[in-house]
């Protein structure tokens, strides 16, 4: 057994959030990141539509605490509508943009898990040949 204390618990009030991981259309904020796990949340404005990125090796859950999140997806025709109340699963390197068809604001609490780099902004999915 160590005799290690553990970490404290701590506390991330909206004040403590910093700006992180841009991508254009949507407005992140970092809470905190541990080797293996990134948290936060995200705003998105009405009207607006992210670019293209993955999360590398990260999984992402986000909890959608206000309005609506679109989300469109690789190997995905059409999209997904995620409301209040709602969890979102985004497997790991999954090409994917959000967007805000509501009138007000959306706000989802995120959780990723994985390490690497937290987000990757990219031109868009990778053509399906057929």
């Amino acid at each position: 057994m160590s005799d290690e204390l553990p970490r404290p618990v701590r506390v991330y009030t909206p004040a403590d959030l910093e700006s992180a991981d841009p991508t254009l259309g949507m407005q992140r904020a970092l809470a905190f990141e541990l080797p293996l796990l990134w948290a936060g949340q995200v705003v998105t404005e009405p009207g607006a539509v992210s670019g293209w990125h993955h999360h590398e090796r990260n999984e992402s859950s986000l909890y959608v605490v206000r309005g609506v999140l679109r989300l469109e997806f690789e190997g995905h025709d059409g999209h997904l509508d995620a409301v209040v109340g709602d969890f979102v699963h985004v497997p790991a390197w999954t090409v994917h943009r959000e967007s805000n068809p509501g009138g007000e604001p959306s706000l989802a609490v995120i959780a990723r898990v994985g390490g690497g780099i937290p987000t990757v902004n990219v031109d868009g999915p990778r053509a399906v040949d057929g």
